[in-house]
């Protein structure tokens, strides 16, 4: 008897806990309803596009300073090996004394926009020249600008 008994307090209750349960259509109905009596916050409010006057920078004209002419240059007695012919000024980034070396760094020159050539000197080393002139000035600002990833390039003067 203390069983069904026990048993039936046990259904009552959670019979109690399944009924207190509130609706959701309830709390749904109730937000609406409140939505529906606030003044609506958000306004777009377009403003007119204004263009502002575009000013022009004056013009900064740059004058090159000329190189100077004491640049360090070795001179070397070269034979050609692959190219199209040195001038009298050239810009050496790598020295080899095994050839395919030497090839795989023009290609990777050539490959960068250089007319890159290949020469040799009396002592067997192959000199990379990225790129050759006629004059001492280009020479050294191709140099210059070559040493950004050639740190070792110098100049050979034919």
């Amino acid at each position: 008897m203390k069983n069904y008994f026990v048993m039936g307090a046990a259904i009552c209750v959670a019979l109690s806990m399944v009924s207190c349960k509130s609706s959701e259509s309830a709390y749904k109905k109730a937000y609406e309803k409140s939505q529906q009596n606030q003044p609506s916050t958000t306004q777009v409010v377009q403003q007119p596009v204004v263009q502002q006057p575009t000013t022009v920078a004056p013009v900064q004209t740059v004058t090159t300073t000329p190189v100077q002419t004491n640049e360090n240059t070795r001179s070397e007695n070269l034979t050609l090996v692959s190219g199209a012919g040195l001038k009298s000024f050239s810009v050496v980034v790598g020295s080899f004394s095994i050839q395919a070396n030497a090839e795989n760094l023009q290609k990777k020159l050539n490959g960068a926009g250089y007319a890159a050539q290949i020469a040799m000197n009396p002592q067997g080393m192959y000199r990379v020249i990225a790129s050759t002139f006629d004059d001492l000035n280009g020479a050294v600002q191709s140099r210059n600008t070559l040493r950004a990833q050639y740190p070792d390039a110098w100049l050979l003067r034919k």
